[in-house]
């Protein structure tokens, strides 16, 4: 490990100026975590001051966190030495600290007085927030730090665009003034108060699940299944990694936990490299469409559209788990090509821990699904009443252990509580950047109007076909995916497509998960895959060639992003109202994946001929706008797909 990417100051080969400063970094990132943490635990309980003045307290304490985490694992400006990164970070530090208490005293004038008369100490204090947020962008996340900047001069000197696109310009003080202080939009908007509250409820669950090794107890438990049947093991990676992506918000971060245990048991087993590669990026990728959390674009969802978090999740199981069967079988298809070695991976049993970890990890889910969808409590209290019990039972088991084993010890007894502040900490800070930076664009967004002159554009040439729009849409929202994170690809489709989607006649629900989906698509889109990239690089395999195999295997992704326009029941109605949209377009992305990773076992061209004709069925049992005539072809496309599976089933057995 390199001394730049290493964490804590127990890192060999670093001097002890740099041991110390490591040390200090990692005090005081540990010291505001648990200010952080308190501060939101209290506001999670009472609500006190409202969401807004938690968002002016809330967001510089993350860019605190932000730089201290960076700081304390050397990633902080690593060219300029051990020194100069700390007097930065601490400089940065300072910063945010008197912002807080600037616009905490000044909070009602700002707000309400000074409304629209702002003076300078306002627009400095406020500005330098925005500008410690960009900078952070700038190092994390450089599209987006690009797209902002173009779209900051643009706001200045738009009055030398021409066309359509011409507006008179605005000063920078107005820029500054919309970026920060005038609080309904950029740093301290609705999208970080979002991260802070809603969505900060619920990393408080993925927190006490972390801290206690509960993702790893899921991919332990997962790997195990193939130990009792190694047939089973390329379905036990795609469950373990479909597990923990559900609950890890990120398939590039995922891909590099779980895919350095899934990728190279497969490739012993016969995978190609490529092939095994795909298969975790398409497993990871999955995980952002998984209810109960689905990632952050559903609480960006449930927002757009005013309606409670659950209400979005509800309807988000049909296409999830569309999705993750339509993964298992193209993966299963994948085996019986290249299974051919029985690989036992030596995994230890699973011990007292790791079955509490399990059974908490699914009474979590569980517990998530059944307040907010039977009592129909808040998402947010229902988190908070799901990470209470959990931890509680977590603590108990973790207690028990410690027992048995006769540990102790304070480090040992304090370390899942220390687990538990950095991991919320670290996520939740990271999440409000991000948000904040998307306030900044959402800001520009607004005070140009180019949502409206983009969405004319594109909604003028695409007329009033209904095709045509989807795929003007996709287009739009394939190019703004590369490079950029799920959540600030939805936002910027949702802003500039969806409202003449809408208008056009299209249900909301529909429009907004083709935002998503496409969004989630943007994870995958080439060239820019990371989470194809990551697992690539695990698998020393091409990353081109991971990428488009792992388009294939994710077939299923791209089919619902034009199915839930043909069969809008899918996401409408949640209950009983989708499963005939649901059973239509599950058999039509099974029979798919068979024509597309299958085979019917006969010479080429006769094989070749059954799986064009099984796809043309499928497609018109998936995209037919009857619903009877598309039962009509789903009927033949089952049957057929059943035969091919019996021939590959008995001709190409799994060794």
């Amino acid at each position: 490990m390199n001394e730049s990417a290493a964490s804590g100051p127990d890192v060999p080969g670093l001097s002890p100026l740099a041991r110390r400063l490591r040390l200090a970094a990692d005090i005081l990132f540990y010291l505001v975590g648990t200010i952080f943490f308190l501060h939101l635990s209290r506001y999670y309980v009472t609500g006190a001051g409202g969401p807004t003045q938690l968002a002016v307290v809330g967001v510089p304490l993350t860019i605190c966190l932000v730089y201290l985490n960076d700081l304390r694992h050397g990633e902080l400006y690593p060219r300029l030495g051990h020194l100069a990164p700390f007097i930065i970070a601490l400089v940065y530090c300072g910063i945010s600290v008197y912002a807080i208490s600037y616009l905490i005293r000044e909070f009602d004038e700002i707000r309400i007085y000074r409304l629209g008369l702002w003076n300078l100490h306002d627009l400095a204090v406020g500005g330098a927030v925005a500008a410690l947020v960009m900078e952070y962008t700038r190092r994390r996340y450089l599209a987006l730090f690009v797209l902002n900047i173009l779209l900051i001069l643009y706001t200045v000197y738009g009055y030398l665009v021409p066309g359509l696109f011409n507006h008179p310009g605005m000063t920078w003080t107005r820029v500054v003034s919309a970026v920060s202080v005038e609080i309904s939009t950029g740093v301290f908007e609705r999208l970080p108060q979002l991260g802070l509250t809603l969505i900060g409820s619920f990393i408080l669950v993925l927190a006490a699940l972390r801290a206690f090794g509960c993702i790893d107890s899921l991919l332990h438990g997962s790997t195990r299944i193939a130990v009792h049947s190694p047939r089973l093991l390329p379905q036990a990676a795609v469950i373990g990694s479909f597990g923990v992506a559900a609950v890890s918000g990120s398939g590039a971060a995922n891909a590099a936990t779980t895919g350095t245990a899934t990728i190279p048991v497969l490739i012993k087993a016969g995978f190609p490299r490529v092939t095994a590669a795909a298969v975790e990026t398409a497993s990871s990728l999955g995980g952002q469409l998984m209810p109960p959390l689905m990632g952050i674009a559903a609480f960006l969802m449930a927002d757009y559209l005013g309606v409670g978090y659950f209400d979005v999740v509800a309807r988000g199981f049909a296409p999830a788990i569309i999705f993750y069967l339509g993964v298992a079988f193209a993966v299963w298809l994948l085996a019986g090509r290249y299974y051919r070695r029985a690989v036992s991976p030596a995994v230890e049993p699973l011990g007292f821990m790791d079955w509490a970890n399990i059974a908490a990890y699914f009474v979590a889910v569980a517990g998530l699904i059944y307040f907010m969808g039977v009592e129909r409590k808040p998402a947010m209290a229902a988190a908070q009443t799901v990470f209470t019990y959990l931890f509680i039972f977590l603590a108990a088991a973790f207690a028990v252990r410690s027992v048995k084993a006769r540990r102790f010890s304070i480090e040992w007894v304090t370390r899942p509580l220390l687990r538990m502040i950095e991991s919320y900490a670290s996520i939740t800070a990271e999440l409000t950047i991000l948000l904040a930076t998307l306030g900044i664009l959402t800001a520009t967004f607004t005070i140009t109007g180019v949502p409206t002159k983009v969405g004319i554009l594109l909604m003028e040439g695409a007329g009033i076909n209904l095709a045509v729009m989807v795929l003007v849409g996709f287009g739009f929202g394939y190019i703004i995916g590369m490079g950029l994170p799920v959540a600030p690809t939805y936002i910027i489709i949702a802003i500039v497509i969806s409202p003449f989607m809408i208008r056009a006649g299209v249900d909301p629900w529909v429009v907004h998960f083709f935002a998503f989906l496409v969004a989630v698509f943007g994870e995958l889109s080439p060239p820019t895959s990371v989470t194809a990239a990551v697992a690539s690089r695990i698998a020393e395999a091409p990353f081109i060639r991971t990428m488009m195999v792992a388009m294939v295997i994710c077939m299923p992704l791209m089919l619902m992003m034009g199915a839930i326009f043909a069969r809008p029941d899918l996401v409408v109605q949640p209950g009983m109202a989708q499963l005939p949209a649901f059973v239509l377009v599950l058999i039509g992305t099974l029979a798919i994946s068979f024509a597309l990773q299958g085979s019917f076992i006969y010479p080429r061209m006769a094989d070749i001929t059954l799986r064009i004709i099984l796809a043309g069925l499928a497609g018109a049992a998936v995209f037919h706008p009857d619903t009877a005539t598309a039962a009509g072809y789903a009927v033949p496309s089952l049957l057929l797909m059943l035969f091919g599976l019996w021939r590959y089933r008995r001709l190409v057995p799994l060794r």
